[in-house]
């Protein structure tokens, strides 16, 4: 049976309306962050020449040794430090969060959070 409205579908509408607002530049560029059941994946985006500055995930070495499951809070908090540190090595301090549809709670929360703990600004 086909669903109406699929969650996917509306995370995705709802992320369009917010790529329309937002963009990352050279200076700021965008930290965007996708989820899957098992995963947390992590990216900082220039925008205006469409290259992935700096990205970090679940699936990095750096991180799976250190985590039991990719899918919790804990995943994610390393996540966010993992992206901050690499930032912060790249000389970038400020960005923009798009937390790409997602309700801004749980997993992306306390991806952001560890990401402002590292030294990252939003």
């Amino acid at each position: 049976m086909i669903k109406k409205h699929d969650k996917n579908q509306l995370r995705k509408k709802k992320h369009m309306r917010i790529r329309k607002k937002i963009s990352g530049t050279p200076e700021r560029p965008r930290l965007n962050v996708y989820k899957s059941s098992k995963n947390i994946y992590a990216q900082l985006i220039d925008d205006s020449k469409g290259t992935t500055i700096v990205s970090a995930s679940t699936v990095d070495a750096a991180v799976k040794g250190s985590i039991k499951s990719g899918g919790n809070k804990e995943a994610a908090k390393e996540v966010g430090k993992l992206i901050a540190s690499r930032a912060v090595e790249k000389g970038i301090k400020t960005i923009v969060f798009d937390r790409g549809g997602y309700i801004y709670h749980g997993r992306i929360k306390e991806l952001a959070d560890a990401a402002r703990a590292e030294g990252l600004e939003f």
